[in-house]
């Protein structure tokens, strides 16, 4: 396990992204600028996805109110993409990334002038979902989408056997 840890963070080291033992996130957005990055989010047991993901969606809503900022609305269609493009890498289909993140998008179905996705991936903390949060929030590019002009989101939440949890939120804007 921790041979593979090494590994995957060395890989990512090697593309420039920034990672910390056990975990990572990345975020993006589709716009003339995309900040692609990886930081700590960290460890989890016992696992009820749809509990995880309203604590996501609480979350990112507070803290938005927090900033003055409009609360987010979140969609199944959107839901539903974030959860396949999590359930993904969390079998392995595809690497730990926003591969194919703009036929994501346009898969969802609703006209939009602005998206961005955040990922992440953790093991073994009591609280993933705010192990995720607090992560993204430490990070720029994340935090940036958090704050992003966008009116609606949804998040999908999967784990594997080997007890990994990943994350995606996809942020968009159809106003």
């Amino acid at each position: 396990m921790n041979r593979h840890v090494i590994t995957i963070g060395a890989i990512l080291l090697a593309s420039g992204f920034i990672s910390l033992p056990n975990s990572t996130s990345a975020s993006t957005r589709l716009s003339s600028k995309q900040a692609p990055r990886a930081i700590q989010v960290a460890q989890s047991t016992t696992v009820n996805i749809a509990t995880i993901e309203r604590s996501i969606f609480d979350q990112i809503n507070q803290y938005r109110a927090s900033k003055g900022l409009s609360k987010l609305t979140r969609n199944t269609k959107i839901d539903n993409q974030a959860r396949t493009h999590s359930q993904n890498m969390a079998n392995g289909k595809i690497p730990f990334s926003h591969q194919d993140f703009s036929n994501r998008v346009k898969s969802i179905g609703i006209a939009y002038n602005g998206a961005a996705e955040n990922i992440a991936y953790n093991q073994g903390y009591k609280d993933p979902a705010t192990q995720a949060v607090q992560g993204w929030l430490k990070s720029q590019g994340h935090k940036q989408n958090i704050e992003g002009n966008y009116s609606q989101t949804g998040i999908g939440v999967a784990a594997n056997s080997k007890g990994e949890i990943y994350f995606t939120e996809i942020f968009i804007n159809n106003k």
